[in-house]
């Protein structure tokens, strides 16, 4: 069996409401959906993550096509390996992640076609029969978050997830509400996206630990790595690390400077599903535990780190998703994830989900009329760009 073909297909679908945080304002997914063909007529789906510029993701993909295109998938780590020295993509790093994990996706879901096995089979194995995620709470008013609170409840979620780092008044005032929405029982967790300072840091996690905090994820800048360090070593609740691990070797650096508790990363960043297997199976090996972070993604992106999750050792419970919150998708049925918190051990071969044609052609015609969904407001960073009268 052979590649014969690789194409790539930039698709929109829209949040249910728009993403606002520290970092970015966000009004759905824009991914590239990738397909490989091979000579057996049996197809392979990926989905590439569009990083700044999906123009430059899909352009990526186009040039590694050529590395590709001829040859056996099961040589995936060796096509991987040319790309990266021959194809020159080893100067590009994060741009080459974002692009080959999708091509690194399709070829896993077209070997498991050809072998009639799930992907996690294909892994090594589950040590698990189910992963749990989180419900991914929107900033809002009070009543707002009431609502979405009792919504995410009346759906089995017991975990939440809040974004704060924009204004701390307003951080502890929700962070108030979504405790007392929710109750005791369930794992409250924050975002701050890098947007403190160390002193920051340390005078306000205490402060919203008053409401029983699980962890607060990248409370401060992700470099220099001793920032993360100094805040795990001082602070009352767990500290979880994302920004930073934007490469295998930034992963490597970060778990072996013991910056944080947990590690919130992705296939995306390090490149390719077993990479951040690997990488998840050496956190558990130095004591620390793995979320699964989502950039948003859309069914095959979320299906395949879910095969990889069953297979890791120490994963936290709420791995982070945004399928609950997506109008629609390319794939042919709703994810478990969509209407609930737990997705069972996926038995069908491949990624175990499949592309909808003409939800892939409505989605596509959607990014042809709309462009990228960009990951800023322009009139809102207008506004902060006008001098004062």
């Amino acid at each position: 069996m052979n590649v014969v073909r690789v194409d790539a297909t930039v698709v929109n679908v829209p949040y249910a409401r728009r993403e606002v945080s520290y970092q970015v304002a966000r009004d759905g997914v824009t991914s590239v959906v990738v397909e490989v063909v091979s000579d057996t007529g049996l197809v392979g789906w990926g989905e590439a993550c569009s990083g700044a510029d999906v123009e430059s993701v899909r352009a990526a993909i186009t040039s590694m096509a050529p590395l590709v295109v001829g040859r056996d998938p099961w040589q995936r780590e060796l096509m991987r390996a040319d790309v990266w020295h021959h194809g020159l993509w080893q100067f590009r790093p994060m741009t080459a992640s974002f692009a080959w994990a999708g091509i690194d996706m399709a070829i896993w879901d077209l070997l498991g076609k050809a072998t009639d096995l799930p992907l996690h089979r294909l892994l090594g194995g589950h040590r698990r029969t189910q992963v749990n995620y989180f419900y991914y709470l929107s900033r809002g008013s009070e009543d707002d978050l009431r609502q979405q609170c009792a919504a995410g409840l009346a759906a089995g979620f017991s975990v939440f997830y809040l974004k704060v780092g924009l204004h701390f008044s307003d951080d502890l005032e929700m962070v108030r509400v979504v405790r007392e929405a929710v109750g005791t029982a369930p794992k409250l967790r924050l975002d701050a996206n890098g947007a403190w300072s160390v002193p920051e840091a340390r005078r306000r996690i205490p402060l919203l630990d008053e409401y029983v905090i699980d962890f607060v994820e990248q409370p401060v800048k992700e470099s220099p790595i001793e920032l993360m360090a100094e805040i795990r070593e001082r602070s009352p609740v767990p500290i979880a690390a994302n920004e930073g691990l934007w490469t295998e070797a930034d992963v490597l650096q970060r778990l072996n400077g013991r910056t944080a508790d947990i590690f919130c990363f992705s296939p995306y960043w390090v490149g390719s599903l077993t990479t951040f297997q690997r990488l998840g199976a050496l956190a558990a090996s130095l004591g620390f535990r793995v979320c699964k972070h989502t950039h948003g993604e859309l069914g095959l992106a979320a299906a395949a780190s879910q095969h990889v999750l069953l297979t890791l050792p120490a994963i936290v419970d709420g791995n982070q998703q945004t399928a609950a919150h997506m109008m629609g998708d390319i794939v042919d049925r709703p994810i478990p994830i969509a209407s609930g918190p737990d997705w069972d051990m996926p038995m069908e071969p491949g990624l175990g989900v499949n592309v909808d044609a003409d939800a892939l052609a409505e989605a596509a015609g959607r990014f042809e009329v709309d462009g990228q969904y960009w990951p800023y407001q322009l009139d809102d960073l207008r506004r902060t760009w006008a001098t004062p009268s």
